[in-house]
């Protein structure tokens, strides 16, 4: 156990890093850890290089992963699978795959005219931006194994009842048309080196961190002035577990906004340090990352303004249920 908890505060928590930014704090910027200025640099400096070291190994070990599993592969795999089960894989294969929900669409286009079951691409649609393994080592990194785990459990919860309720509705119909008609064409698969995939696995570092960098460090600016900056008695008066509404709120709130999952983390760990409950902030993160105005238009010239609404109003209610239940049971959680 004790082996365990240094690797998890040396590897994970980074607390090397913490305790060399707090001596370029103080002993370089002479700036107290005390002070809302020098709290704030700590926070930005230590988060900002804490994520992009996790994000940048935990990709490059998902792309290798995935480079077993190219588009036609996976539609294949996924053609396999029917009712249910079509449902639970698609969630899951959405937990290795990096997107942002903009990413996730075009995916989706190839699934649907493939003739795959739309219950199973909209698991995927809904579970792709949510949830994915580099957010479960930063999660774990920043709140803890327990809350880690259990963002992603739900966010498969979600995933998979969100693509069957889509299924059981029978919505096909309302699918645009030329979605059906785009051309599918399978491709012989080649099969790769290991050289081939750890090259892969290098541009997909490359090309998600230089996607996703403007977000982070936005995301971590914001987490700290909420940190440093904003009271705690406001933050408690919005978000805070005596406000009934909490939950409608940040869900409310994180909707239009446009980020990576990776960007909201530094927020949710501002937003935790004032007392926000932990279903409010896993609320905000979900609906930031699957439910933003740039997803939803991209998705509206693919899906007809009927399976549009019932595609948000299921993920909304979704995401609610899961932070009003993790708010009530956040003791065994912290």
């Amino acid at each position: 156990m004790n082996i365990f908890s240094w690797l998890n505060d040396q590897l994970l928590k980074m607390k090397w890093l913490w305790n060399l930014v707090e001596l370029l704090v103080e002993k370089v910027f002479k700036l107290s850890m005390e002070t809302r200025v020098g709290g704030s640099i700590h926070f930005f400096i230590y988060d900002t290089i804490k994520i992009f070291i996790l994000l940048s190994v935990m990709i490059f070990i998902i792309s290798f992963i995935q480079s077993y599993f190219p588009p036609e592969r996976t539609k294949k795999i996924i053609g396999r699978f029917k009712g249910l089960k079509g449902n639970i894989f698609g969630a899951l294969l959405g937990t290795v795959t990096p997107f942002c929900s903009c990413s996730s669409i075009p995916i989706f286009i190839g699934f649907v005219s493939a003739g795959l079951p739309l219950g199973a691409t909209f698991s995927f649609l809904i579970s792709s931006p949510m949830i994915d393994l580099a957010s479960l080592m930063l999660l774990m990194s920043f709140f803890g194994t327990k809350v880690g785990t259990v963002y992603v459990a739900v966010g498969l919860v979600v995933a998979v009842i969100g693509g069957v309720l889509i299924n059981r509705l029978r919505m096909e119909k309302y699918v645009e048309s030329y979605v059906w008609g785009v051309e599918n064409v399978d491709i012989e698969i080649e099969e790769l080196t290991r050289k081939d995939r750890i090259e892969f696995a290098k541009s997909q570092v490359k090309e998600i961190v230089g996607r996703v960098w403007p977000y982070i460090l936005i995301g971590v600016g914001i987490g700290a002035g909420i940190h440093n900056w904003v009271p705690q008695s406001i933050i408690e008066k919005v978000l805070g577990e005596g406000n009934p509404f909490s939950v409608l709120i940040a869900t409310f709130i994180g909707i239009p906004i446009y980020a990576d999952i990776f960007g909201t983390i530094p927020i949710a760990e501002a937003l935790i340090a004032k007392g926000v409950g932990i279903g409010t902030v896993i609320s905000f993160m979900m609906g930031v990352t699957t439910l933003s105005i740039p997803s939803l238009v991209m998705l509206s010239k693919v899906v007809k303004p009927k399976l549009l609404a019932t595609f948000v109003a299921i993920v909304t209610l979704g995401i609610i249920i899961v932070g009003y239940g993790l708010n009530g049971l956040s003791f065994l959680l912290i």
